[in-house]
């Protein structure tokens, strides 16, 4: 047990950090293992690979992903604002290569191949892209003559065109939320709430009438006699069928016919095999990341912190959200995972930087490092 009293960054690091929040995604992480053994083998058999093929390869870059949770979360918020530059730098190039040599699936671009492993870009911009929008912001509220909003609302044009033309709108939707909480944050006119709004639904009805799967899913969501609804019906089933307590690990059907039950309906596959009362568990520990982060973020002094910390929970939850909605039917199918329970090692790796620089900045810190790196104005 580290002693208070010792002086290694090891003990600095853990008798600050938010343990609750450490012990959440912990958890999170090795019910990600879990369920990868419960939904993936079915998948695999269909496509004839190894039974345990997606379950390896989740644990494999799960590795990496604890290494990169841990290793983030010793940096100060200093260090996050130059990685997250870096990072947002890369994923851009990687998001204008893949829109140019990256392989179509189910008619969108949205990984590309380096060194024999799929990467999508677009989850690696996420959480660069919050920590930039609030530094942005900060510098808005800090130093009013600084085009801050000007460069912010430039970054968001841009993010968003190079999502749009892969195109994948789920991500476009959850990066749009995040920007406009963070803006309204930043004490935006209401005159800016509106646009913003009207902004939103110009963009949904450009998509529904120029983009063919938008429209099929937003009829099936909204008349489901309209359409193929198989994947939306066997999930809700999935609930019907595990009651509270579930059928019993291994002795679930629903994963043998959902094409997506490692990835978009693991969710339903947890419903189905370990109950509704692990589908509670696990909304509880979402609940408890997000929520303790909104608390560090409401009583922050540093408008930089407040705006990085409360941007990453928002787009944590948010993205947890969408994913137990559509598993339910309370939205239309998008291809968005379950944040560590999905299978994808690009979601899983950008997640854990995410969680980690929300664990560096929830760290509790003495207000003289923090006048020393300039995040606390000092007294005049």
């Amino acid at each position: 047990m580290l002693s208070r009293a010792e002086r290694t960054p090891l003990a600095a690091w853990w008798w600050t950090i938010d343990r609750p929040m450490l012990a959440a995604l912990g958890v999170l992480m090795l019910a990600g293992i879990v369920l990868s053994l419960a939904a993936s083998p079915p998948v695999a058999a269909r496509i004839g690979v190894d039974s345990f093929h997606f379950v390896n390869r989740h644990v494999m870059f799960l590795g990496p992903a604890f290494v990169v949770l841990i290793a983030t979360s010793f940096l100060s918020p200093r260090e996050i604002r130059r990685t997250a530059i870096i990072v947002f730098s890369i994923s851009i190039a990687l998001m204008v290569a893949t829109l140019l040599f990256g392989a179509e699936v189910k008619g969108s671009r949205r990984w590309i191949v380096i060194l024999g492993v799929n990467i999508q870009p677009s989850e690696f911009i996420k959480p660069a892209f919050v920590i930039l929008i609030a530094w942005l912001f900060a510098e808005s509220a800090r130093k009013p003559d600084m085009p801050a909003n000007t460069i912010a609302v430039a970054l968001l044009g841009l993010v968003v065109t190079l999502l749009v033309l892969q195109p994948d709108f789920g991500q476009t939707m959850l990066i749009a939320l995040v920007w406009s909480a963070l803006f309204f944050m930043a004490g935006m006119r209401w005159i800016w709430v509106f646009g913003l709004a009207g902004t939103g639904v110009v963009g949904l009805a450009g998509a529904y009438y120029t983009v063919p799967h938008v429209a099929r899913r937003i009829k099936r969501f909204l008349d489901p006699s309209s359409g193929d609804t198989f994947q939306i019906d066997m999930a809700i089933e999935s609930f019907t069928r595990g009651g509270w307590l579930g059928r019993g690990p291994g002795e679930g059907t629903v994963k043998r016919v959902l094409p997506d039950s490692h990835t978009d309906f693991v969710f339903a596959v947890a419903a189905e095999e370990f109950g509704i009362v692990l589908c509670l568990v696990l909304v509880s520990l979402f609940g408890v990341i997000v929520l303790r982060a909104l608390l560090h973020a409401f009583r922050n002094e540093d408008p930089f912190t407040r705006f990085a910390v409360a941007g990453l929970a928002i787009l944590f939850g948010v993205q947890s959200a969408i994913n137990m909605m559509v598993n339910v039917h309370l939205l239309p199918a998008k291809g968005m995972t379950l944040p560590f329970i999905s299978y994808g090692g690009s979601s899983l790796i950008s997640l854990a930087y995410g969680m980690g620089m929300l664990l560096a900045l929830t760290r509790e810190r003495p207000r003289a490092e923090l006048l020393g790196a300039g995040l606390v104005e000092r007294p005049a």
